[in-house]
């Protein structure tokens, strides 16, 4: 089935932001990125660096991925999906610890904020075909 203008635009928007999302983690939102680093791990301020460094990386992967290995894209949505999953445990800290970061500055903020992952989840899935082809992968299966 053809991709859509619509989707292969979504996928290098979602590729985009994921790369500057990266970025922001080595350089300019650094410190607002250690915010959403779950408070059960390490509260050592070097190893919650290392976790903002290290996951800023793989969003830089993820997001040139996206953009520029069109032929794995479905492979990609996947990965970039799971990846969304793994992290929810930092929103979810960020919202019962109270943290403040990225203009949350408020348990309502927070809140709002976990609802918005799952719509991450299904654009990284929908942008790549990923979720069309989990979905007839199932079908066959159950057939």
């Amino acid at each position: 089935m053809g991709r859509t203008w619509i989707q292969k635009t979504a996928r290098i928007v979602l590729g985009s932001f994921m790369t500057l999302a990266g970025l922001g983690h080595l350089t300019f939102q650094r410190e607002e990125f250690q915010a959403q680093v779950p408070r059960w791990l390490p509260s050592d301020p070097g190893f919650q660096d290392l976790v903002v460094v290290a996951s800023g990386i793989v969003e830089i992967i993820l997001g040139l991925s996206l953009i520029f290995l069109y032929l794995y894209r479905v492979k990609v949505g996947i990965v970039l999906a799971i990846f969304y999953i793994l992290i929810f445990p930092g929103n979810i800290s960020q919202y019962t610890n109270s943290i403040d970061g990225f203009g949350l500055d408020t348990d309502n903020k927070r809140l709002i904020r976990l609802f918005f992952q799952p719509v991450l989840i299904l654009w990284a899935l929908w942008s790549t075909g990923a979720l069309t082809h989990l979905l007839t992968r199932k079908s066959k299966l159950t057939e």
